[in-house]
């Protein structure tokens, strides 16, 4: 019989925290019957010694090999995880457990997939964390169209079916709910604490904005065109060829007329127009043929059901 809640929580150097976190969701997850699912990220300082050191019948330590980046060490502790809901942190002490209880009752009880915590009292930098944190939300939240306030806060909680179908890789952890999203999730967010660092080194930076735009493009891909790639690619390759042939009409019908038309800028952009636009719908029908691949190879369906009911 599954858990009825499994507390991923990812670290990397966060030796110091291990001990007064564990204490921390013991004390708000009591009365639950819960697992903690502790990812030890190719930690150098003695993380893994001091979750071993820890005696917890709760505790399940997965320790990979080395260090993987966030994304797939959540990976791996959802994929470990045996809970019907699955509750993710950090293992800094910035997110309050307590919190926890709440949050799964209002998913249990409104049937949402996902609700994800908003940090309304962040202690963090203004600088270095907040107003690039600020620019990020604001970009991902107007091109993606999911409307959240906070997606960089880690306290989430999410119904395993959701958590184990997001396909976490490189560093789309930021994009958890656009994911979710994306697998037909119902998500809401609630206001959360939120605490000052005391030990150890925050692992984010200014430059994480940057990395945000990246990987915006290629959220912005699985949510509108994941399953119909043709549409992005075969329209915009369509198009650039129409002007390409309309361009080179208009300078066929110049060299009708006499004119010397011979390498001119205009006629070196229909040629190209037209090239590009030929490939564009190559690359499309290929990436076309290698979804359908991809789900009948695995037998899965591109599509999710949430619920099916029998008549009578």
């Amino acid at each position: 019989m599954a858990l009825k809640l499994s507390v991923v929580v990812t670290v990397y150097n966060e030796k110091p925290n291990i001990g007064p976190l564990i204490t921390r969701i013991s004390e708000a997850l009591e009365g639950i019957d819960y697992e903690m699912v502790y990812v030890d990220d190719g930690s150098t300082d003695g993380t893994v010694q001091e979750l071993r050191s820890v005696a917890h019948d709760r505790l399940v330590v997965v320790e990979l090999r080395k260090n993987y980046g966030q994304s797939l060490a959540l990976m791996a502790g959802i994929d470990y995880a045996r809970g019907e809901f699955i509750a993710t942190m950090d293992g800094d002490l910035q997110n309050d457990p307590a919190d926890i209880p709440l949050m799964m009752a209002l998913a249990e009880k409104e049937d949402w997939d996902m609700v994800a915590g908003e940090r309304v009292n962040r202690q963090d930098g203004m600088f270095l964390r907040k107003i690039p944190s600020r620019i990020a939300n604001y970009i991902i939240r107007n091109t993606s169209g999911v409307h959240l306030r906070d997606y960089g806060c880690a306290l989430r909680v999410l119904r395993a079916e959701i958590a184990k179908d997001l396909g976490l890789y490189g560093e789309l952890h930021r994009f958890i709910p656009v994911l979710a999203h994306v697998e037909g999730a119902r998500i809401t967010q609630v206001p959360v604490r939120h605490h000052a660092r005391q030990f150890g080194q925050s692992k984010y930076g200014i430059g994480r904005t940057v990395k945000v735009m990246s990987d915006l493009l290629l959220m912005i891909f699985f949510k509108r065109y994941m399953q119909k790639p043709m549409h992005l690619f075969g329209n915009t390759g369509l198009v650039l060829f129409g002007i390409g042939a309309l361009i080179n009409i208009y300078l066929g019908v110049l060299k009708i007329l006499g004119h010397d038309i011979w390498g001119k800028p205009l006629m070196i952009l229909g040629l190209m127009l037209v090239i590009a636009g030929v490939q564009l719908v190559t690359v499309g029908i290929v990436i076309e043929i290698q979804m359908r691949t991809y789900f009948e190879s695995q037998q899965k369906r591109p599509y999710k059901v949430r619920e099916r009911k029998a008549g009578g």
